[in-house]
């Protein structure tokens, strides 16, 4: 039975680790300017509402320097990363984790107020 909850236990810090990996290359890609890199790790819906070049359009909002990642928690399939001072909120797609909303910050006991969003 330990084993059991071991093993459990790597695997959610897997998951947590591959959420986290691609927030931290979502923020990269954009502060390189491959704006192609950034929508590729995208959710679909966030990628549509940023608009039809999703390319050009993700480069023009205001996105924050990616920082190290200081804390990232999978709720099942969805998963928080926070970076500093920033949060991404990711889901699980078939291939892997992929980002729901980018530069979100806390408003209190309100929703996050997030830069982009799906």
């Amino acid at each position: 039975m330990c084993l059991l909850l071991i093993a459990g236990c790597g695997f959610v810090e897997d998951r947590s680790d591959a959420a986290a990996a691609v927030a931290s290359s979502f923020l990269t890609a954009v502060a390189e300017r491959d704006g192609a890199a950034a929508c590729g790790v995208l959710a679909p819906a966030t990628a549509e509402k940023i608009g039809e070049d999703c390319a050009e359009g993700v480069l023009s909002e205001p996105l924050p320097a990616p920082s190290p990642v200081t804390d990232a928690r999978v709720y099942g399939q969805r998963a928080l990363v926070r970076l500093g001072d920033e949060t991404v909120f990711l889901g699980m797609f078939p291939g892997g984790w992929r980002v729901v909303a980018a530069g979100c910050t806390p408003q209190g006991d309100r929703p996050y107020d997030c830069v982009v969003e799906g």
